[in-house]
């Protein structure tokens, strides 16, 4: 019974059961009073916001992100007003930049630590007048570019004066301005801010200053930044310039207190680009609806055919035909709803693509001679391609590349590799190319990724080209990319200028260029490796014609002539191993190999190809002028003046003179000892034909 009951029975708990307590509810809290604000209070709080605080506030927008890419903003900024007024002007360069660390605290820390830098940018341009000084430095949004279809490096009226209006924020100083419009001129100093509400200019000093160059302009900032050498540098940005403007002689002063020069290696400026007139394929209709209330023409068909460019007064009567509007009425009284047919009547017509002489392109020549200059390679190319048209916009697409080391640098002695992973290729390990990229011959070093011009270099195909490349990479190898659009609108990303937008007609463009660059590197590449191939099989031939010429004199018993036989077999295997075809493949004969138009091939016998046919022509022009005696007065000098005269107009035929493509690669045979001009041939000159002999004639007597 008792263990029954105690079957049945619960067993006891170890600790007593909780209670669980009832929710409170929660207390009502009293609601706060709503403000009420009316529409007249709003109306009171609204005011116009001046560009200068909008920049001030949003300064990452202008290329102020970080403290060295501001320092690198700065100098840009200074260096392309310098380089605009010169070429404007038709000056031949000459830019001075210096760095200077400014002392904080009494003392004067090392580049690398300071964190406050002055800049001083000079030039020898045309100088500006004492009037503009205070605008053009301290008032965003002023200039002569933004208005004038016209290729130019600046373009929006906002950079130097920017620049200065970063300085000011984060060091409170002044910029400092020197101008001097010529010789005769009196030089003037500025020291100038911005007033950031009115975006109007502040002058602090303005005074006549005795100053040692004859003309030109010195800017001054004093700013904020970070200096580090190396990718996206100021030093790096000044090499870049110096490629893609040869004709400018540079000077850099470096914060170590180095001075760094990149001579000028072409002694012309580029052609001064022109000003066009909008072209009807690049307006939109409200841009047509402002230029009809703008004009100062009377009649319509005036309107189109003197406002917009490549519209004669035909086309312009056939347009307004067209539109079923009257040629005759004012541009004025044209409705809205017609005006819109007018519109659409313009861009269904077929127009004539714009003209071109408002673009200044590098040249082909000039790529060469900058990369040549700044890039140890082995071989150049360059290419220009034809002119073409976005939004009414004309545009040129220009591209380099640099491929190889020198064979200076191929002697030494190659560091150990780490050893391979499993699965791994040899082409794996190698270096990427570089790209470097330009605007308006202006070097882009930020937001490489979201540019027009890197993304086309990599969907090019350069494994085609014999480059290894891996999948959505850039090709493998040392080798440098030059692409540059010189255009008279350059379609930014932003107003920091750093890279191009995507549209389907540059992107075409730009791979056309680079496929032309990547056919003649692969050409180049197939050539070299064919002529080494063949010169290995012509070494291992020579190695047997001392054998083969011992054995047959002991055939001939001591009597055959040894050398003789030695330089035949040395011609057959020659002419079995591709002829004289391996030796300018290879530099053998100082002789680029043909087919490779505007290219250089670097060998360690020299230099073949466009830079070396260019100097040839001046060293040629260059000896027909006599040495000139520096005592010679009077009529002796008219004479050496017209000598050099004629000396240039003959270096000036010589350029122009249509040449041949072995002609053009420098393919020319050794002066004789006649001292006549060598034969163009490929190969070796061909001898003259001889008169044929009469056939009863008599035969000429050989002389002993």
């Amino acid at each position: 019974m008792n263990k029954k009951n105690a079957l049945t029975q619960p067993a006891p708990s170890a600790s007593p059961r909780k209670t669980v307590p009832e929710p409170v509810a929660p207390k009502k809290v009293a609601a706060r009073p709503v403000q009420q604000v009316t529409a007249v209070e709003m109306g009171a709080r609204q005011r116009e916001i001046s560009v200068s605080e909008f920049f001030t506030k949003n300064r990452h927008l202008l290329g102020f992100d970080n403290p060295r890419k501001a320092l690198l903003t700065c100098v840009k900024e200074a260096v392309d007003n310098a380089l605009d007024a010169c070429e404007e002007a038709g000056i031949l360069p000459d830019v001075m930049v210096r760095l200077e660390v400014v002392p904080t605290g009494g003392t004067t820390p090392s580049p690398s630590q300071a964190t406050r830098f002055r800049i001083t940018v000079m030039d020898n341009g045309p100088g500006i007048v004492r009037q503009q000084i205070p605008r053009i430095f301290a008032k965003l949004l002023y200039g002569s570019k933004f208005h004038r279809l016209r290729m130019s490096r600046g373009q929006q009226g906002i950079g130097i004066s920017a620049a200065g209006m970063y300085g000011q924020l984060t060091t409170g100083k002044p910029v400092k301005i020197i101008s001097r419009t010529g010789p005769k001129a009196v030089a003037h100093f500025f020291e100038v801010q911005i007033d950031t509400k009115k975006n109007e200019p502040l002058v602090h000093e303005n005074k006549q200053i005795e100053w040692n160059q004859p003309q030109g302009t010195q800017v001054t900032l004093e700013v904020e930044g970070k200096y580090q050498k190396g990718r996206a540098s100021v030093d790096e940005w000044l090499e870049q310039t110096s490629i893609a403007n040869p004709h400018v002689r540079l000077i850099y002063q470096t914060p170590e207190g180095e001075t760094n020069e990149y001579p000028r290696t072409y002694h012309e400026l580029p052609p001064a680009p022109r000003e066009i007139k909008p072209h009807p394929y690049g307006i939109e209709f409200g841009m047509l609806l402002k230029m009809l209330q703008d004009t100062k023409s009377h009649s319509l068909s005036g309107f189109l055919s003197s406002d917009f460019c490549r519209v004669s007064p035909q086309l312009a009567d056939e347009i307004c035909k067209t539109a079923m509007v009257s040629p005759t009425m004012k541009p004025r009284d044209l409705k809205s709803h017609a005006a819109e047919t007018l519109y659409q009547t313009i861009q269904n017509t077929k127009i004539m693509a714009p003209p071109t002489n408002c673009i200044s392109p590098i040249g082909e020549k000039a790529i060469l001679s900058g990369l040549y200059k700044q890039i140890k390679g082995e071989f150049y190319t360059a290419v220009s391609r034809p002119p073409a048209v976005y939004r009414g916009n004309p545009f040129i697409i220009e591209a380099g590349l640099a491929y190889g080391n020198r064979p200076e640098n191929q002697t030494k002695p190659k560091q150990l590799a780490m050893p391979k992973a499993e699965g791994e290729g040899e082409d794996e390990d190698s270096e990427l190319a570089r790209v470097i990229r330009y605007a308006n011959r202006v070097p882009l070093l930020y937001q490489q990724s979201a540019c027009s011009m890197f993304k086309a270099v990599l969907s090019t195909s350069w494994k085609n080209y014999g480059v290894t490349q891996s999948r959505g990479a850039l090709p493998g190898g040392p080798m440098v990319i030059f692409v540059h659009m010189a255009s008279v609108w350059v379609p930014f990303t932003s107003e920091s200028k750093e890279a191009i937008a995507d549209y389907d007609e540059i992107q075409k463009e730009i791979t056309l260029a680079l496929r032309e660059c990547g056919r003649r590197l692969g050409l180049f590449l197939r050539r070299r490796e064919r002529a080494a191939s063949e010169y290995r099989r012509r070494n291992i031939f020579e190695l047997y014609i001392e054998e083969v010429v011992e054995a047959c004199n002991r055939l001939k018993g001591g009597k055959l002539l040894k050398e003789k036989l030695k330089a035949q077999l040395r011609k057959i295997a020659t002419s079995r191993t591709g002829g004289m075809k391996t030796d300018q493949a290879l530099g053998k004969t100082g002789t680029g190999p043909e087919g490779l138009p505007h290219s250089i091939i670097v060998t360690s016998e020299g230099v073949e190809g466009e830079v070396e046919l260019a100097s040839q022509v001046e060293a040629d022009a260059a000896a027909t002028v006599p040495p000139v005696d520096a005592d010679l007065l009077g009529d002796e000098k008219l004479s050496v003046g017209a000598t050099k005269s004629r000396a240039k107009k003959a270096h000036l035929r010589a350029d122009k003179t249509p040449q041949s493509k072995a002609a053009q690669m420098g393919l020319f045979a050794e002066k004789g000892s006649s001292g006549k001009k060598p034969i163009r041939t490929r190969t070796q000159p061909e001898k003259p034909n001889k008169p044929k002999r009469p056939a009863n004639a008599a035969a000429p007597r050989r002389k002993k």
